[in-house]
């Protein structure tokens, strides 16, 4: 993985955490949390979406849109997980 990739990937999960946060007034985990739940989120998003025959389109928007619908998947857990 170049520079490049890797800069394009931390963003995407930024963009992607912050949405998500917003959506789903998650725990306030800040800009660093935020970014992790974006990627992780994008990582979820690329295995499940296509599991279920939903196909985004690429590029960076449609990065963004998948790691938004994991990331939201995510902090949903998440606060399941917390409450319990």
């Amino acid at each position: 993985m170049d520079v490049e990739a890797l800069i394009i990937w931390l963003i995407v999960g930024a963009v992607a955490g912050w949405l998500a946060d917003m959506v789903v007034e998650g725990g306030g985990y800040g800009l660093i949390g935020d970014i992790v739940v974006g990627m992780v989120g994008g990582l979820i998003a690329g295995w499940l979406l296509p599991q279920i025959g939903i196909v985004i389109g690429g590029g960076i928007v449609g990065a963004i849109i998948n790691a938004f619908i994991g990331a939201v998947i995510l902090l949903i857990i998440l606060r399941l997980i917390k409450r319990a």
